[in-house]
């Protein structure tokens, strides 16, 4: 009677029941967050470049320009993010400047928004788990949701990435496939799916086998299924050739393959034509739909392969040796298997476990209808976990897609339970399964795994500094704070502190991990592996810099000692800098090491400038924002 009384009033006000747990969880991630917060410790190189781009637009640059101008000025990088995640950012921007100081306003508007996707991801769940599963089934999802460390990550507070905002249209994709209102739901997938490929490319295969699932529905089923596939064609075009319009920058009218560039702009508004025909075809016989289907889908392959044969592979368009130096050194590229333990064995863990329940689901469902939706979501959950074996990036979506396998599970140990045992034991019993399919286990366990002994310092020999540790430091406002005493200018250095020195100082830089801007990366990766005399002639004579930056120890750093031990950075590190560089020191316990680049009038024996104190006196020279 408890359940039935319980799934009762979920069914009633499901609604309700979202928004609190919502409200419980914003509560907890900002507590937890908190000194986060206070610190503006923005979470990575693109959530610092995502402010920088705002307050940008904000402060004049227009709207389809989405150049930044602060690296390799005055030519700027080139970005190729959407305008449509900058606008929740700004609007809370804007509402927050009346009452509070410009640097509290972009405190808690990268705080806060983040929240705003969460609920999405929490509404396509609850509704997906809801269609499925059973009226309970949002329940345990949200549970093992909260467990699910690579998904929570990007939806804490400081998470203003874009890729939040993609996984909440993955959701919103999944309830639409379970949707057994077949308009809404063709709609609802079509218009979510529109909206991710404006904001970035990353969800494109698990999209694309959605629209595959519903259009193999309407094959199966027939006239049954077509409003649904010919809603979600309708709503695919239209939506995709807005999302272009309104959000697509001056620099993805180019036919590029990595965002939505008239190529990928094209070619999902043929698709969503296709659907819309093929849904208006009369065709009886499940061979004659499946042949009709078939035709479409290989013609429009075949005219994508020929207008656009540079985006079959190197969607990102890098050199060979950017590649190698730069992009297969980036972790969230690598295969899982390549990763941590302690990142890994949970994610797997909860991944697998979800696979396993979208199993049950379908033996569950399989002579009623809602099989072709658990069939289709149980798909995308399969494509997202195969997906881990070339990238593990793809571990949010993978535990996304695998909650409504979890909640599946959960529902069925909980009637189990509850029907053995006493309704507390048996809530306790479920409680502690449902935080074991979410990962809770796993994280767990990966505690008592042994210490990785190549970190141990041998004795005799000074113990190796910790990349993450170092990168955390290097991140800081405290850190910072003396490299802003020092007159506005350009800065050479590590592509991954390039994003956060812009955010948070007065300088410029050169480039940050943003792969359109693969010659800079060149440039910068170059230096530090090469000779002074070499390093010399990138820094000084191509790219102008007026100082030399390093973090040592930070993980970037690590490359080029490993690749160039006696380089232009372990040069630096070592503290033997070449004549042309002129060593700055910097008050405060920082992390950094900066050198000023000589002028042709300053004299080797010229003393160390130094800052311990000081603050800037010439006019030309700017002084720091006062809360940074």
């Amino acid at each position: 009677m408890l359940l039935k009384d319980l799934a009762h009033d979920l069914e009633r006000h499901w609604l309700r029941a979202v928004l609190a747990a919502w409200l419980a969880i914003c509560v907890w991630l900002v507590w937890q967050r908190w000194a986060g917060i206070h610190w503006f410790a923005l979470g990575d190189t693109d959530d610092n470049l995502r402010m920088v781009q705002v307050r940008d637009w904000l402060a004049g640059q227009g709207w389809y320009d989405l150049r930044q101008y602060r690296l390799n000025a005055p030519e700027g990088a080139n970005i190729h993010w959407s305008r449509l995640v900058d606008l929740p950012i700004a609007a809370l921007m804007l509402v927050f400047r009346l009452f509070m100081s410009p640097f509290d306003a972009d405190r808690w508007a990268a705080a806060l928004a983040p929240l705003i996707p969460l609920l999405v991801i929490m509404l396509g769940v609850a509704l997906a788990c809801r269609r499925l599963v059973h009226p309970l089934a949002p329940l345990p999802a949200f549970v093992a949701l909260i467990f699910s460390a690579m998904l929570m990550t990007m939806v804490q507070p400081l998470r203003i990435d874009h890729h939040n905002w993609q996984l909440a249209m993955v959701g919103l994709v999944m309830a639409g496939l379970a949707d057994p209102d077949g308009r809404r739901g063709g709609s609802t997938a079509g218009l979510a799916s529109a909206a991710s490929l404006s904001i970035g490319m990353e969800m494109f295969p698990y999209l694309g086998l959605a629209g595959a699932t519903i259009a193999l529905r309407w094959v199966w089923m027939g006239t049954d299924a077509a409003p649904r596939l010919k809603a979600y064609g309708q709503s695919l075009s239209i939506g995709t050739a807005l999302g272009f319009l309104l959000f697509a920058s001056h620099a993805n009218w180019a036919a590029r393959c990595d965002a939505l560039t008239p190529v990928w702009g094209g070619a999902m508004v043929a698709a969503g034509v296709l659907a819309a025909v093929l849904a208006s075809l009369r065709l009886d016989g499940r061979g004659g739909r499946l042949g009709a289907a078939a035709l479409g889908g290989a013609l429009l392959a075949a005219g994508f392969a020929w207008l656009a044969p540079q985006c079959l592979s190197n969607l990102e368009g890098i050199s060979p040796e950017v590649k190698r130096l730069w992009f297969n050194n980036i972790r969230e590229v690598r295969p899982v298997f390549l990763q941590a333990p302690k990142s890994k064995i949970p994610l797997l863990i909860s991944v697998g476990i979800g696979l396993a329940g979208h199993g049950l689901l379908l033996w569950r469902c399989r002579r009623d209808d809602r099989l072709a939706a658990a069939a289709g979501v149980a798909l995308m959950a399969l494509a997202a976990a195969l997906m881990l074996m070339w990238q593990g990036r793809a571990g949010p979506v993978a535990q996304l897609l695998s909650l409504p396998g979890i909640a599946a599970l959960a529902v069925g140990a909980g009637e189990v339970l509850f029907a053995r045992l006493a309704a507390p034991v048996a809530m306790g019993a479920l409680a502690v399964l449902i935080m074991g399919f979410g990962g809770a286990g796993g994280q767990w366990g990966v505690r008592w795994l042994p210490a990785n002994a190549s970190a141990k310092a041998k004795p005799g020999r000074a113990k190796t500094p910790d990349p993450a540790r170092m990168a955390r430091r290097c991140s800081t406002i405290p850190a910072h704070a003396p490299l802003n005493r020092l007159p506005a200018a350009k800065v050479f250095t590590f592509v991954d502190l390039a994003p956060r020195l812009i955010t948070i100082t007065h300088h410029n830089s050169i480039t940050g991990p943003y792969h359109r801007n693969g010659n800079l990366i060149l440039d910068v990766h170059r230096a530090f592996r090469a000779t002074p005399d070499a390093a010399r002639a990138l820094v000084v004579d191509r790219h102008h810099a007026d100082y030399v930056l390093i973090c040592p120890g930070s993980p970037e750093s690590t490359l080029y000692t490993r690749d160039a031990p006696h380089g232009f950075y372990a040069q630096l590190a070592a503290g033997h800098a070449p004549d042309w560089l002129e060593p700055v020191a910097l008050a405060g316990a920082t992390p950094f090491r900066i050198w000023r680049v000589r002028t042709e009038s300053v004299t080797s024996d010229k003393p160390v400038l130094d800052l311990r104190g000081k603050t800037p006196t010439s006019p030309t020279q700017h002084r720091p924002e006062s809360a940074r």
